[in-house]
């Protein structure tokens, strides 16, 4: 269960929640605060998933600034334990072309370990991943669950390369 706050600090009103939630203007003005009780979750500076992205499990969330977030959590995305084997399928280009790699585990710089100059498409098979602009999971990231994701850029990340990913494995309880 995740609870956001209106205000920095856990302060005004406030939605709880354990399940997605597209668009929380439904329910807040605002959200510049949460706290997760249980679970693990992403949230988004966009309605409908999409901006700038944050991981979120189990603690406090006091300003949303500290999350390299541009502006309020409008959206937020329940992330499901996953049990059993993790594998994705990278590629150099745009609709799932050009030179590709499966991976199974966490890969900390992509151009240095698969010789790869881009990743700008994949196709999560199995497992929930995060992938991250910087090497050794750092910077922005994006959450994927298993399917097809022709274009990171209609996905509402313009301009973000894909330097490492990580399987989210933690049972985030």
């Amino acid at each position: 269960m995740i609870i956001f706050y209106e205000d920095r600090n856990f302060q005004g009103r406030s939605y709880e929640t354990s399940s997605d939630c597209a668009d929380m203007s439904s329910y807040l003005s605002r959200c510049l605060s949460c706290r997760v009780e249980s679970g693990c979750f992403m949230v988004y500076d966009r309605t409908n998933y999409m901006g700038n992205q944050f991981f979120v499990r189990r603690g406090d969330y006091s300003d949303y600034q500290r999350m390299g977030m541009s502006d309020c959590i409008r959206s937020c995305r329940m992330i499901p334990m996953h049990r059993g084997q993790f594998r994705i399928k990278i590629f150099e280009q745009e609709n799932m072309s050009g030179q590709s790699n499966e991976l199974q585990e966490d890969c900390e710089n992509i151009p240095e370990r698969l010789r790869m100059s881009e990743c700008l498409s994949c196709s999560v098979l199995d497992g929930h991943w995060l992938l991250f602009e910087q090497p050794s999971f750092r910077g922005k990231m994006i959450y994927l669950r298993p399917g097809e994701y022709r274009s990171f850029r209609d996905m509402g990340i313009n301009g973000t390369r894909v330097m490492s990913m990580k399987r989210i494995m933690e049972s985030c309880s």
